[in-house]
């Protein structure tokens, strides 16, 4: 694993327009890749979500969100803090658990697959149309990258994570547009709570028609 920092990132503010997170990238103002996916997603993913909420009740279901994002954010910290070569230790009860999840991810889905970092929490954008940020950009076995870092309360399905799918083909095209890259591959590094690791690639063809449905709920965010 080495650096190379062959690609000059922008800086971005992030902000909010009509409670919709934006990033402020040099004189442009894109609506997050997230704001995207959340804008456009299925009436059954709502009602999904709806559905859920009223199960475990609103208070316990806003718990549970917070807590899993404050997990998330420790987590990658301490993966980015690895990436960097510093310690970003946290010793309360959760960023415990957050810094064993992020091990487990160095363990198993960085060390012997990660080749080559070109940056990590990076801002990429395409012009005119959206921006976001993704935790890893570089070379992962062999080929060049999108490599996200996720957690989850419970292992996940494959079919049940498209839109993090979406999301790494969004990076990956803004990121082609941007700097020449040819990227047509994407991972998802997840842990569980319970420490249950999993690895999720697409690539290629497949990668392509996520490509292609990203730009359909971009298409359709700018008529909504």
């Amino acid at each position: 694993m080495k650096w190379n920092k062959r690609f000059d990132y922008p800086e971005s503010i992030r902000s909010l327009v009509n409670d919709q997170r934006h990033y402020d990238v040099g004189d442009e103002k894109l609506p997050s890749v997230t704001t995207i996916l959340s804008a456009t997603q299925s009436d059954e993913k709502k009602a999904s979500l709806s559905k859920w909420r009223q199960n475990v009740g609103e208070n316990k279901a806003d718990f549970i969100m917070n807590e899993a994002a404050n997990r998330g954010t420790i987590m990658h910290r301490v993966l980015e803090g690895y990436l960097l070569g510093q310690n970003h230790a946290d010793f309360s009860d959760l960023g415990i658990e957050a810094g064993v999840m992020a091990q487990t991810i160095i363990e198993s889905g960085i060390k012997d697959h990660l080749d080559e970092i070109w940056g990590s929490e990076i801002t990429v954008y395409y012009p005119k149309l959206y921006a976001g940020a993704t935790d890893l950009a570089g070379v992962y076995n062999g080929r060049e990258s999108i490599i996200d870092f996720k957690q989850s309360n419970k292992p996940k399905r494959r079919e049940w994570i498209t839109d993090y799918f979406l999301q790494l083909a969004a990076y990956a095209m803004a990121h082609n547009y941007v700097y020449g890259t040819n990227i047509q591959s994407g991972i998802i590094l997840m842990c569980t709570k319970d420490n249950y690791f999993q690895k999720f690639e697409v690539k290629d063809g497949e990668f392509q028609r996520f490509s292609w449905e990203w730009l359909r709920r971009v298409d359709k965010f700018k008529n909504v």
